[in-house]
C-alpha cells in the first residue's frame, strides 16, 4: 500500500515553509488547530521579526500575540514560543537539539512535533502521527491502536526505519487529498483493493474524483 501511495505522491513533503530547524520547530508548534497554509501566511513576517531563539525569548508578548492571531489560540502559542526561546537559550545555546530526548523537554513540543523536526530538518527518520496518519493506518488495518505513541511503535515495526519520514508525508498527503475523515474518495483510491475500509466513502469514480482536495500531480489526476 505504501509503494502505491508513494507512486501517487512522489513529491510528498512537509508543507510548512522553513529554512532552519528553529523555523520548522516554530511553524510546527503554530500548526496546532490550524492549517499549514494558514501558518505559511504568518511565518514570513514572524521569521523576519524573530530570527533566532534569543529573539523569541525576549519578545514583547503583545506584539507576538498580534502576529500569531490569525493562527488561533494565539495567546497560548505566543507563550509557547517565548518559553521555547528561553529554554533553547538557557539549555542548548540557542540551537534546536537534534535528539528526541532533548526535543520533548522543550515547551510545546511532543513526539509528533519532534519527529517533524528530526525528519525534515535533520534527516533523522521519524513517524509523524497526526490526525491524518492515525486515521489512515487504522482504516488500512495497519494497527488498531489509538494512542499516538502506540501507533508510532506499531507502524514503525511494519516499515523500514529509513522510510519513516517519507511514509509520514505520503499518508498525510493522502489523508488531506483523498482519504478524508468524513467522506473518503474510495472510488479513485489506488489502494482500495487492499483496504479493509473500502466502501466507507464514495464508490462512484466520477463522484469520488470531485471529492479530491488540494493539488494533485498531473499524472495522478490522469490515472485517477
Amino acid at each position: 500500500m505504501y509503494r502505491e501511495l508513494h507512486e501517487l505522491y512522489p513529491y510528498a513533503h512537509c508543507e510548512l515553509d522553513f529554512r532552519s530547524p528553529l523555523e520548522l520547530l516554530v511553524a510546527t508548534i503554530l500548526s496546532a488547530q490550524t492549517t499549514d497554509v494558514g501558518v505559511n501566511k504568518v511565518t514570513p513576517t514572524l521569521f523576519a521579526r524573530y530570527p533566532d531563539a534569543a529573539a523569541y525569548a525576549g519578545a514583547d508578548r503583545a506584539e507576538l500575540e498580534e502576529l500569531l492571531r490569525p493562527t488561533g489560540f494565539f495567546r497560548a502559542k505566543a507563550n509557547s514560543l517565548i518559553t521555547l526561546g528561553q529554554a533553547l537559550v538557557e539549555r542548548f545555546d540557542g540551537e534546536v537539539p537534534p535528539r528526541m530526548a532533548d526535543l520533548v523537554t522543550l515547551p510545546g513540543v511532543g513526539r509528533k512535533t519532534a519527529n517533524v523536526v528530526l525528519g525534515n530538518a535533520f534527516g533523522i527518520p521519524g513517524l509523524t502521527v497526526d490526525t491524518h496518519f492515525g486515521r489512515l493506518v487504522r482504516r488500512m488495518g495497519w494497527t488498531d491502536e489509538t494512542d499516538p505513541v502506540k501507533v508510532e511503535s506499531a507502524v514503525g515495526a511494519l516499515v523500514p526505519r529509513k522510510e519513516w519520514t517519507m511514509l509520514s508525508h505520503v499518508l498525510i498527503f493522502h489523508g488531506r487529498r483523498m482519504c478524508h475523515a468524513k467522506k473518503p474518495a474510495c472510488g479513485v483510491c489506488p489502494v482500495a483493493r487492499w483496504c479493509p475500509s473500502y466502501g466507507e466513502g464514495e464508490l462512484d469514480p466520477d463522484k469520488a474524483r470531485k471529492l479530491l482536495k488540494y493539488e494533485m500531480s498531473p499524472a495522478a489526476v490522469a490515472s485517477a
